[in-house]
């Protein structure tokens, strides 16, 4: 197959995720393989993702974004002419180019991209010159520090897992600027369009289902992965350091499995979009909501897959993300009925999920509204509510 990025334009039109000229001749002149040579064109050239480096334990920590998903960031951005933009992850240079094509059309447009890996910053610097755009400043540096020189900026797109706003990039954005990020909300990311509001707090309303490498270096999460007993099933989220995962282990080796159904099977696209976000940010008293994984091609305690669990001192209740409406009970019914309980909480309210969400960065210690979820952070807290 032929290097040709028109057939990618032709793809992404045809699924009615690209509808803007601008962004579209952008997609057609910047040639992605040109930073990714080490990957076949007919690879290249489909909206997927690509990972582009692993760590040492085979873990990805730089991707070339999906295109479908660059395209909804530069709208949630609404990226624009003679824009001075500022990225947070070069990572192949791709998104960079694009961004160069776009804002390059009226004067003073500009892109500063800040790589913290020297590796893939040298690798996207040859690669920017090798497809013309050289004009895009490569800083290698910890992106938590932004780049004041080139301050302040209309636009601020960070292209990994954000755990903590940077103060930084809060110095560095224009009071009518808007950062886009892809927010790690718990065990699950959301990409945030975020302005500053009367308070100055950055406020996003506009936010889409993502999944990104995380932050490296001073922004880094804290580990959100945790094994239980020495199975292949892992809890992910925040509130799994709640948890004893040796009593978990006891409960699920020791008591038998019982298999439910719930009042209603959730479609898969509903599970991870809106029914996991709602229930990890609406856990019943009591109870301890995460996601669950087991590796795939295994099986950990007569199960399989991936969902939501939520565990009670007791009782523990998995729900696979596999249509069929199941879920898998150990050691009585309390956490089942407090399942079926949420389930029927979020239809009642209208199934939300990432596309009603809020999210609100605020100082540290602020006081919440009412019904806001609160997930301390370093420098602030991230309050988090459904919009019904």
């Amino acid at each position: 197959m032929a290097a040709d990025p028109h057939k990618l334009v032709e793809l992404l039109k045809r699924s009615g995720r690209l509808n803007n000229p601008l962004y579209e001749e952008a997609f057609a002149r910047v040639h992605r393989h040109l930073f990714l040579p080490e990957f076949a064109p007919d690879r290249v050239y489909i909206d997927e993702a690509i990972v582009t480096k692993l760590d040492k334990s085979g873990y990805a920590v730089s991707s070339s974004s999906q295109p479908s998903m660059m395209i909804q960031m530069f709208e949630q951005m609404g990226l624009a002419p003679g824009m001075n933009v500022l990225e947070i992850g070069t990572g192949s240079g791709y998104n960079a180019a694009l961004m160069q094509h776009i804002v390059s059309k009226a004067p003073g447009g500009r892109v500063t991209t800040v790589e913290i890996d020297n590796d893939l910053a040298r690798r996207a610097e040859r690669a920017l010159h090798r497809a013309g755009y050289a004009s895009v400043l490569v800083v290698e540096d910890d992106g938590a520090a932004g780049y004041s020189p080139r301050a302040a900026y209309d636009r601020i797109l960070v292209t990994a897992g954000l755990w903590d706003l940077s103060a930084a990039w809060v110095r560095q954005l224009k009071s009518n600027g808007v950062l886009v990020a892809p927010v790690q909300v718990d065990g699950f990311q959301a990409s945030g369009a975020f302005r500053f509001d009367a308070d100055g707090a950055l406020v996003s309303t506009q936010n889409l289902p993502c999944r990104f490498v995380y932050m490296r270096g001073i922004g880094a999460p804290p580990e959100l992965t945790r094994r239980v007993g020495s199975s292949d099933m892992r809890l992910i989220g925040e509130a799994q350091r709640q948890l004893d995962t040796a009593r978990i282990h006891s409960l699920l080796s020791d008591d038998p499995q019982l298999e439910s159904q719930l009042v209603e099977a959730i479609l898969s696209d509903d599970f991870w979009s809106k029914f996991a976000p709602y229930a990890i940010l609406n856990p019943p008293a009591d109870a301890v909501v995460t996601l669950y994984y087991i590796d795939e091609s295994v099986r950990a305690y007569g199960m399989e897959g991936t969902g939501v669990a939520l565990f009670t001192p007791g009782s523990a209740c998995f729900v696979p993300d596999d249509t069929m409406g199941r879920a898998y009970n150990f050691g009585g019914a309390d956490a089942f009925l407090m399942v079926s309980a949420l389930v029927q909480q979020w239809r009642e309210a209208g199934r939300p999920g990432v596309r009603q969400l809020n999210l609100r960065f605020v100082p540290a210690g602020s006081p919440p509204p009412e019904g806001v979820h609160v997930l301390p952070r370093v420098e602030h807290d991230l309050h988090a509510w459904f919009t019904p």
